[in-house]
């Protein structure tokens, strides 16, 4: 047992390297700020399609750090494309991030209403990780603005096998320092193990309520077409997920990308953008 868990810590550390390098990606992006319940929330755009598309990065992500391929290669004549840095995270700092049981509704409100001050009346998302769980709380809340939504490594609810993953990664003073070093560009060596802690015991909070619910009772109202992407290899989400989301999800479909990852869409970007831009264009 030892053994096994020993080498899960070690993958879960290789995966949280890799997902968040930091990826460059072409200046015809541009960079903003919109004043947004109560913040200044930064986002980057580009494209100048009338598909818009917004992207969720995942936990203490931004758009620097989790989007580079997709801000540089989905199609810029289809689509316009969106990447937002969640309050606290990234560039929308200040202010502090914290993670009261209701933060997944915060961040959700907060990219609506982003969406809505750039002007865009009905859009498609893709979600990360924590960004696919805000994801599904957007589609579920707002089925009148999404046109077509996309997660992968994302959850509606936290299990006992979630819980031991979580803890497994959550002392960064465990990493080495070429996988604490993005993070530490971001955040700065001092504040990013209080954030990513803070976060560990954010999530694992839902673990308390029925079932675990995260957003288990918003899954029957998403009504948008979704695609779910599992990477089955991925070690940060188990199997069960993707699987319970499709059950849940009234009409949904699921890819499976069998050397996937948790950073698959990093990973293998070009088989993932064009996964994507054929879900979203069909």
């Amino acid at each position: 047992m030892a053994l096994i868990l020993s080498r899960r810590l070690g993958a879960l550390r290789n995966i949280m390297t890799q997902m968040k390098t930091i990826q460059p990606y072409c200046s015809s992006v541009t960079a903003g700020r919109q004043h947004i319940n109560g913040i200044q929330l930064y986002y980057e755009k580009t494209g100048i399609g009338k598909h818009a598309v917004l992207l969720i990065p995942g936990a203490l992500g931004s758009t620097l750090t989790d989007f580079g391929p997709q801000l540089k290669s989905l199609n810029k004549e289809m689509f316009t494309i969106v990447g937002l840095d969640p309050r606290g995270y990234g560039r929308s700092r200040p202010p502090e991030r914290d993670f009261p049981l209701d933060f997944f509704e915060r961040d959700a409100k907060d990219a609506v209403d982003l969406m809505k001050a750039l002007g865009f009346g009905r859009f498609s998302l893709l979600g990360w990780s924590d960004g696919g769980i805000t994801g599904l709380v957007v589609a579920a809340r707002n089925p009148e603005l999404i046109h077509k939504m996309v997660v992968w490594g994302s959850n509606a609810h936290v299990s006992q096998q979630d819980l031991s993953i979580y803890h497994a990664i959550s002392d960064v003073s465990q990493w080495s320092a070429r996988m604490r070093k993005p993070m530490e560009d971001m955040y700065g060596a001092e504040v990013f193990p209080k954030i990513w802690k803070a976060w560990v015991d954010g999530i694992s909070q839902f673990a308390h309520r029925p079932e675990g619910s995260i957003c288990k009772e918003l899954l029957p109202q998403i009504c948008c077409p979704t695609l779910i992407i599992h990477g089955e290899k991925d070690p940060m989400l188990p199997s069960f997920h993707p699987q319970y989301l499709l059950k849940h999800i009234k009409g949904s479909s699921l890819h499976v990308i069998p050397e996937g990852k948790h950073n698959l869409h990093l990973r293998f970007a070009a088989e993932f953008n064009k996964i994507v831009q054929d879900f979203l264009t069909e």
